[in-house]
């Protein structure tokens, strides 16, 4: 496929009403919840990755035109040819490469300038861990004087702090979720600091998303980390943030965690 719109075309010929209903209400687009408004094809995930590997070969600037398409599935296509295409150039032959480090850059500045319409919490979770976490640990040239690519790691927190700061939950949860990466490969810098950001946030999708990269922390780099933060700010944090967080302790530390903070 060399065009956006046949892409678009092909997951409406694919369309399923039944699953749609089911989507939807799992999704929660009814009026007043946090996917309202969100439209749906019906199409389950590996439907829509085999839609992905079909279009590999879509050039880079059409897929923006996904991005932005009212139809949920389309988007998350979108999305994962964007995984798809940075994975391809984030391999470590090509970590320090000048041009894979430019390839890398214009996959970010495409997310993040359509990161207000990965609208739901899967859209969010399937592909900012894999961009933007991943963009953490290698050289770039944003942000930088465009000699070399480096880590330019100011750039990078400014970046995430945007996304924090952000009003838009979505983006939020990216701030958070894309510690993941880091974490994987033993830094616990990002979750810690945006786990504290998003402490006292008021919606339940953060809460579950600062326990969850707060246990996978605990089980990836130290579970003593886990329960110094916990010993500091437990007694602020949600009870689902302390649930989620706490999850691979064995029951008589989860115990003693939910009775003391």
């Amino acid at each position: 496929m060399e065009k956006a719109q046949q892409v678009i075309d092909y997951m409406l010929s694919m369309r399923n009403e039944r699953q749609r209903e089911v989507l939807m209400r799992f999704f929660k687009t009814a009026p007043g919840e946090y996917g309202e408004g969100d439209e749906f094809l019906g199409l389950k995930v590996p439907q829509t990755r085999a839609v992905v590997a079909e279009a590999k070969d879509l050039p880079l600037d059409e897929v923006p035109v996904l991005l932005v398409n009212r139809w949920h599935e389309v988007r998350l296509c979108g999305l994962l040819l964007l995984v798809v295409r940075f994975e391809a150039w984030a391999k470590k032959k090509w970590y320090s490469d000048p041009k894979a480090a430019r390839q890398r850059d214009a996959i970010v500045r495409i997310y993040l300038d359509h990161a207000q319409w990965a609208n739901n919490w899967d859209l969010v979770d399937l592909s900012a861990p894999k961009i933007l976490g991943h963009w953490l640990l290698l050289p770039t040239f944003l942000g930088g004087e465009g000699g070399v690519p480096e880590l330019n790691m100011d750039y990078k927190w400014q970046t995430l702090d945007g996304l924090a700061e952000s009003p838009n939950l979505w983006l939020q949860r990216m701030s958070m979720v894309c510690s993941w990466k880091p974490t994987q490969q033993g830094d616990p810098s990002f979750c810690l600091r945006y786990a504290e950001k998003h402490l006292r946030h008021p919606h339940d999708l953060m809460h579950k998303a600062v326990g969850w990269m707060l246990r996978e922390m605990g089980k990836r780099v130290s579970i003593d980390l886990l329960r110094d933060f916990l010993r500091q700010h437990g007694h602020e944090m949600h009870r689902t943030t302390l649930r989620y967080a706490i999850e691979k302790m064995d029951a008589e530390e989860r115990q003693m965690w939910m009775e003391t903070t």
